[in-house]
């Protein structure tokens, strides 16, 4: 059995110290109460070391949003994954907003060389997928999604693999309030994502592999979500920074 993971991704928000902890310190204790599931706070980095000293007498985990493959050099205003190594458990790789923006375009090669980096630092990678409104209008998604995890993926072993987490989501449906429909994700999950798994590392690696669905996720929708049987959890975005996240994460835990 997979167990669900639930990832709050922060953003460029809540960023300062003081409003950090204020809110962690609101839903920490609820968050820590709810068993079964596990549950991740991502904030940026400027809060890290304050969220995870916050964080220590829990059982929640930490997680980074990104970061550079090199260990060190002149990379101005990059995050290496020698800082991360001991303060957090995850980082976020390939996010939709790092791949798309242009200042950023970060390529499948790139994320594949941030993936074998982090888990050479002891970071569990949560590995961003996902198919735009024009390609998924277009019938493009499996194939286009399947390359993505393929190049990911690519030169890890079966038990690297196993330790990663893949965040599927749809780029027409990050911040726009227009959800996927459970269905269609659950078959995405199922036949692309895991179907590449397969093809590269085998069934009992894309058996053991947690993938989660991101994409507008909120309370009143998350339960329709963990219900499909290939979902594993979410990557939550807005949801994420309001006191309500801890009910999203315990109706989450219900499946």
């Amino acid at each position: 059995m997979r167990q669900p993971i639930i990832a709050g991704n922060w953003k460029m928000h809540l960023g300062r110290v003081d409003e950090a902890l204020a809110f962690v310190r609101r839903i920490r204790h609820p968050l820590n109460e709810i068993e079964g599931i596990e549950r991740v706070l991502c904030p940026p980095f400027s809060v890290l070391a304050a969220v995870a000293e916050v964080l220590l007498p829990t059982n929640i985990s930490l997680g980074a949003q990104t970061m550079h493959w090199e260990e060190r050099g002149a990379h101005t205003g990059e995050i290496s994954p020698a800082m991360l190594e001991g303060l957090c458990k995850y980082v976020i790789l390939g996010h939709s907003e790092r791949r798309a923006t242009e200042s950023m375009a970060e390529s499948d090669t790139a994320i594949n060389r941030k993936v074998h980096s982090a888990m050479s630092h002891g970071l569990n990678p949560i590995i961003c997928v996902g198919e735009n409104l024009q390609q998924n209008e277009a019938g493009e998604t499996h194939a286009f999604v399947v390359k993505q995890v393929r190049a990911a993926l690519e030169g890890l072993t079966a038990e690297q693999a196993k330790k990663c987490v893949i965040a599927y989501e749809p780029i027409w449906a990050i911040g726009t309030g227009k959800a996927a429909t459970p269905a269609d994700v659950n078959r995405t999950i199922g036949l692309t994502v895991r179907g590449a798994i397969v093809e590269l590392l085998g069934e009992e690696v894309a058996q053991a592999v947690r993938v989660q669905y991101g994409g507008s996720v909120n309370v009143e929708n998350i339960a329709t979500f963990m219900a499909m049987p290939e979902v594993d959890g979410a990557l939550v975005g807005g949801a994420s920074l309001k006191p309500d996240f801890v009910e999203l994460v315990r109706r989450a835990k219900n499946f």
